[in-house]
């Protein structure tokens, strides 16, 4: 595919005009991760059935939406996201009659169901790939990926300098089926994740089809994975650099956010429109500035983006309130929701991350060892700020528990396939996908039956962050979550209207207003700030004394006022 300009004018909304109401566009979507969420046959592994058994407890949590990563068909090379089989339920999760009765029983408790989608590679145990690799040099199945021959005397050298994001080259080369070498082919990640040629028409049809199955099977949407990857340049021209790429920080690059990729979105979004119930769909797109990663929201194409700006952003008050203003203004100008996330299966968890010096890694990509206590009080103050601003919002599973990021996991025992890399995106992201404690004393926490096991291992000092242990206290990070999202939900100010009016603060304190009835202020500052009181405090991150006419902030606080 072609790149194609960008939408013409036309396509853009009046920022001046009001949207419409929609679910999506305040809602607060839960990210389930699947291999760590719940186990119900004991093999150590989550499941599809012990994610059924757990929806009553996101019903109360007072979440709107739950997205599951990756369940379908896998060798698991990359966790699920190298995909064999688009329409098929990994034996590992359950059947696809247990995915039908999952959206059932959601649907009845008032949730919806977002399910990832990886579109920019498949497995290389897909039937397309492995059909390739068996019929050799001219099987016309091998347009449907990138197979090139290589460059030097022999054909020995790779066809360009990409490299992979994994680490390495972003080349393998092949052996024909008389044993002799063959052509490369390319994997932005993994070699197991051959990437699609989003040039070839049978990729297009292939996808729209694994949309209407889907969405046909009851999902109300899908996470786009590597939204802004499936097209590259023509030709596929090297980057003349010879610096390794992050997912995180690629800029602009012959492989990632090209024009290109809007035509597919749009084509996308007519099937999307088709089906009742607001069906959507949620790009994972890193682009270079806010202006580009809203092109991919316009009015007709996505419906949310994920905003890895404000995830990246310091614990500073000016940098955390040009983020949010800069986030509001992009979408504005679109007419989309802005959206807020903290955490997800592929970053450092903000317990840690936001207490990590700022080295220039744009989402805290290596794990470091914090003061726990001072991690969750930070975390918390900026989950309510989180929750506070206009558009949807995020969580990432065990978040609401306070989980911290396991920083000290055995390299035996990693999974993550850029750890067992050279060099490339760090290999750590196991360290947040620990999975999580329910109850007991002792692992795996009701994770699955008691006496089992996990397939990485929970620390021994998680007993007290279980819900089990946390459920009923007033002060457990549960609970803050759980009063958060109920006002949210109470408070027509709290939605989706862009009605967010910065207020004049001491340097250090954030503060905003929500409409006319919601005033928020963070303490960003390393010590406590003393303020009139605005109103009667709604809820606080953390012990304060909020009952004087004047009354103290303590450092990593946030408190939620009616004015």
């Amino acid at each position: 595919m072609t790149d194609q300009l960008s939408a013409p004018p036309s396509a853009l909304v009046d920022p001046g005009v009001a949207a419409p109401a929609s679910w999506w566009r305040d809602a607060v979507i839960y990210q389930i991760y699947p291999r760590s969420f719940a186990d119900s046959d004991g093999d150590g592994i989550g499941d599809l059935p012990g994610i059924r058994s757990r929806l009553p407890y996101l019903r109360d949590l007072g979440v709107d939406a739950v997205w599951l990563s990756p369940f379908y068909a896998s060798p698991q090379a990359d966790a699920g996201y190298d995909v064999a089989d688009y329409r098929t339920v990994d034996p590992m999760f359950g059947t696809l009659a247990d995915a039908r009765a999952l959206l059932g029983d959601a649907h009845d408790l008032g949730l919806r169901v977002i399910v990832d989608l990886v579109p920019n590679h498949s497995s290389d145990q897909h039937e397309w790939f492995r059909r390739a690799l068996a019929e050799g040099p001219g099987s016309p199945l091998r347009a449907r990926y990138h197979f090139r021959p290589g460059r030097g005397a022999d054909g020995e050298l790779p066809p360009n300098d990409w490299p992979s994001i994994f680490g390495g080259p972003a080349w393998t080369r092949t052996t024909d089926p008389d044993g002799t070498p063959g052509d490369w082919y390319l994997h932005l990640f993994a070699p197991q994740q051959p990437d699609f040629n989003w040039d070839h028409p049978a990729v297009a049809d292939e996808f729209r089809t694994i949309l209407r199955f889907w969405l046909d099977l009851g999902v109300d949407g899908f996470r786009i994975d590597v939204a802004h990857g499936l097209v590259k340049a023509e030709g596929l021209p090297d980057v003349g650099v010879r610096t390794e790429w992050h997912l995180l920080d690629v800029g602009v690059s012959p492989c990632f956010d090209r024009d290109g990729v809007h035509d597919i979105y749009r084509s996308w979004r007519t099937i999307l429109d088709e089906y009742p119930g607001e069906r959507i769909a949620v790009a994972e797109a890193w682009a270079p500035t806010l202006g580009r990663v809203a092109d991919y929201v316009r009015p007709d194409e996505l419906h949310q983006a994920f905003n890895f700006s404000y995830l990246g952003t310091a614990w500073d008050a000016a940098a955390q309130r040009r983020a949010i203003s800069e986030s509001l203004a992009a979408m504005r100008q679109v007419g989309a929701p802005a959206t807020w996330t903290l955490s997800n299966h592929d970053v450092v968890r903000h317990t840690n991350r936001l207490l990590q010096p700022d080295d220039g890694d744009v989402a805290g990509r290596r794990p470091a060892e914090v003061d726990p206590v001072a991690g969750l009080r930070r975390a918390r103050a900026a989950t309510l700020l989180l929750l506070a601003l206009p558009g949807s919002a995020y969580l990432y599973q065990g978040e609401e528990l306070g989980l911290p990021e396991v920083v000290d996991l055995p390299p035996e025992v990693r999974q993550d396939p850029a750890f067992h890399r050279a060099t490339g995106q760090d290999g750590y992201r196991d360290g947040c996908r620990v999975p999580i404690p329910w109850a007991g004393d002792r692992p795996p926490y009701g994770f699955g039956p008691p006496g089992g096991a996990s397939w990485l291992p929970q620390p021994a000092s998680w007993a007290g962050l279980s819900v089990a242990a946390q459920q009923g206290d007033p002060a457990s990070t549960l609970e803050l979550y759980r009063a958060a999202l109920a006002l949210r939900r109470a408070d027509p100010a709290l939605g989706a209207a862009d009605n967010l009016r910065w207020c004049a603060a001491p340097e250090g304190l954030l503060v905003f207003e929500r409409g006319t009835s919601l005033r928020c202020t963070v303490n960003m500052s390393a010590g406590p700030i003393r303020i009139p009181r605005p109103g009667a405090a709604l809820l606080t991150s953390g012990p304060a004394d909020l009952s004087g006419a004047q009354v103290v902030i303590p450092a990593d606080t946030t408190v939620w006022w009616a004015v």
